[in-house]
């Protein structure tokens, strides 16, 4: 093979010079070109001017979702520099917006700690926007300068701003135009830009939903601060279809409402709030005055803020930020407060090991932060991020810090002698050695299990009648209640694709029990087994022996509390198969109305509720038919036959299933706690309200 010859040398090198290299390599600043992408360069704004509340300088944020595809970020903070920089030459405005990593944020003059720190926002969102309009006042003026794809110049556009309008660039030198007066004491900053059409996908758009996450968030990290959203688009399918939408945010309360507004499960401790701070030595570069750089150490000093509580339920919700800059993919600061958490609790356990029965198994993190809430922030100068995105925090001297602050705060709360924090604290240890038992005996379940060999029989309850098939797209678990509805429904199922599972009365309410008692409940168990896919965290989807779960109870009260406690074992332990949309709620007919028919066989007709009834039975009389006394009402299904309860509730051509769909998962976890939970208090207080409402006539007596 004849090697290839090519001519490499120093003229192929291609050198980008300033916002050149961002144009042409936009995802290696904003992560990519789609709605995510469009999304950091608002964030990249919006950031900029809640450093300015940071620092104490502003108080309200207002951000504009224009109609004509730009968007509008206000702020009253001190408003940018427009002062000549000396080096330069431009403009502090200038500067800004054209000149990668220069910014206030490097010396730690203008900002003591702030989210933006490679000084590229500004000017990588004017290099990908067709049009960049930014207005400073300050000093009394109101001053302008516009961009299009990062070059300074002016728009001709007769004072209605549009992307499109002609432009000209400067030729020599630029000017910051002072267009108005500013009132005294005034200050602030006003940017408004249209994102490139050339570098972003064409369905990329601003996400409202995920606009009003971030800056709800920002509102909770940043106490007093006011956000304002307002959406003049009229997108279909958005809150402001009909019209122009605003929303506004502000919390006093800071993350101790953050996590109060994250938490939906029943409580085990309250919010504690946790607060320290440490200092490091940082050996970093300094530039000199003649330019050179010069290895030197700096003093740094790390504020550690934490809020966080312990619930029922076994999902970990933590957010952890650096500077009000959320870091998704957590850092050196949550593997701190990881590590405190654990080797404080382990310390608590072992110490109280035998009351609380923990033998002498070890806590593991998962049994930590099994129904944890947690809001972690850090503030710290110059902190060092994994990427321009800053998912990752990196400075390492912070982990040891959130360790220390956090082992030390947790500590003190756990051996508190005052009565609420020690019931707590009690509690607390209660539910971490309950997860370890839990986790323990899931993993004995499990190889159990795998010891298993194919000659052995199968472990399914007895009492299940399973069906022939083993396509999980066609099976469906018919649970039935008690054993009268069981043997019609034997006759009634098609045996190919539908199995079913009896279960005695009323299961266990889980939502006040604990992992092990739901686990050695009978029916929970068997449910939990039958359905084949485990429980809690360890639940898998893919593992479902069927495809559709159908809770079959009674159409009274009695079936009522219990397709609601089995629905709560669903949510509380196996919520994916509700998310996925495969458990639905049988829907049986309440009357069966017998229409006479001379020398043809009698009709049929079924209602499903009493206003029914009384519509189709006024409705039979209007037109003559004549009905056979007494109506039948159907207490229970093991009333009817197998022919009507497979025509009315079993037979997939002519049954009616109500699918049980979580749209909002929180607002339902908060239903089942106020139905289902412990606290009495908000129960009572909702069925005293509702009392009026009740109809005593329904009452199954």
């Amino acid at each position: 093979m004849t090697p290839k010859t090519s001519d490499y040398d120093a003229r192929h090198l291609a050198v980008l010079e300033g916002l050149e290299a961002v144009r042409k390599r936009p995802g290696m600043y904003i992560g990519s070109t789609d709605s995510r992408g469009l999304m950091h360069c608002l964030w990249e704004i919006i950031d900029n001017s809640v450093d300015e509340a940071l620092g104490g300088y502003a108080q309200s944020v207002k951000v504009i979702l224009h109609a004509d595809g730009s968007v509008e970020v206000h702020d009253d903070g001190r408003g940018i520099p427009v002062d000549i920089e000396p080096r330069t030459g431009l403009s502090g405005v200038e500067v800004v917006f054209t000149k990668l990593h220069a910014g206030g944020k490097f010396g730690g003059g203008g900002y003591a700690a702030s989210g933006g720190l490679h000084g590229v926002g500004a000017s990588v969102v004017n290099a990908l926007s067709s049009r960049l309009d930014v207005q400073v006042d300050r000093g009394g003026k109101t001053y302008q300068m516009s961009f299009r794809r990062g070059e300074p110049g002016r728009f001709e556009d007769g004072g209605r701003p549009r992307s499109d309008a002609p432009f000209s660039p400067y030729t020599k030198g630029s000017g910051l135009d002072v267009v108005g007066k500013a009132k005294r004491g005034v200050t602030g900053t006003r940017v408004r830009y249209w994102a490139d059409e050339h570098v972003f996908t064409p369905d990329a758009q601003f996400q409202f939903e995920e606009l009003v996450t971030r800056v709800r968030q920002t509102s909770f990290l940043v106490p007093g601060l006011r956000l304002t959203i307002v959406d003049e688009r009229r997108i279909p399918g958005t809150p402001g279809e009909s019209g122009p939408v605003e929303e506004t945010f502000q919390h006093d309360g800071g993350i101790t409402e953050f996590a109060e507004y994250l938490s939906n499960d029943g409580p085990v401790t309250d919010v504690w709030r946790i607060t320290g701070h440490g200092s490091f030595t940082e050996r970093i570069p300094v530039l000199g005055e003649d330019g050179s750089s010069v290895m030197t150490d700096v003093k740094r000093d790390c504020e550690v803020d934490v809020a966080l509580r312990w619930g029922v339920g076994y999902d970990t919700k933590v957010r952890s930020f650096a500077n009000i800059i959320a870091t998704p993919k957590g850092g050196t600061h949550l593997t701190g407060f990881e590590q405190a958490l654990l080797k404080v609790l382990r310390k608590g356990v072992e110490a109280n090991a035998r009351k609380l029965k923990a033998g002498n198994d070890k806590v593991e993190k998962d049994d930590v932060l099994a129904g944890l809430t947690a809001v972690l922030t850090v503030r710290l100068p110059e902190p060092q991020f994994e990427g321009q995105t800053k998912e990752i925090l990196g400075t390492p001297a912070v982990r040891q810090i959130v360790s220390r602050v956090v082992e030390k705060e947790l500590t003190a709360k756990l051996s508190s002698t005052a009565r609420a924090e020690k019931a707590q604290a009690s509690q607390l240890l209660e539910k971490v050695v309950s997860e370890m038992k839990s986790r323990i005996s899931a993993r004995q379940h499990k190889e159990t299990q795998r010891r298993k060999n194919a000659l052995e029989t199968s472990s399914l309850p007895a009492k299940l009648l399973d069906c022939r098939t083993d396509d999980v797209s066609r099976s469906e678990l018919f649970i039935v209640e008690g054993d009268s509805a069981l043997g019609t429904a034997r006759h009634a199922r098609n045996s190919d694709t539908q199995a079913l599972l009896p279960i005695r009365g009323k299961i266990l309410n889980v939502q006040k029990a604990s992992i092990a008692d739901m686990l050695s409940n009978a029916e929970c168990a068997a449910l939990i087994q039958v359905v084949g896919a485990g429980s809690g965290r360890s639940f898998a989807l893919e593992a479902a022996r069927y495809g559709k779960i159908v809770l079959m109870t009674d159409a009274d009260v009695d079936g009522a509390h219990i397709r609601t406690l089995l629905l709560t074992l669903f949510f509380r332990y196996m919520r994916p198969m509700v998310e996925d949309g495969r458990v639905y709620a049988a829907v049986p007919p309440l009357h069966r109305i017998e229409v006479i028919r001379r020398g043809k066989p009698n009709e049929y007709v079924y209602t499903y509720s009493e206003k029914e009834l009384h519509a189709r039975l006024a409705e039979l009389r209007a037109a003559g038919e004549s009905i056979k006394e007494p109506i039948q009402r159907y207490k229970g299904l093991g009333e009817m036959d197998a022919d009507q309860l497979a025509e009315t509730t079993m037979d997939p051509e002519h049954r009616t299933l109500r699918r049980v769909r979580i749209e909002h998962a929180e607002a339902a976890e908060r239903a089942f706690e106020l139905l289902m939970g412990s606290d009495v208090a908000p129960r009572k207080d909702f069925i005293i309200s509702g009392a009026a409402q009740l109809d005593r006539e329904q009452i199954d007596a």
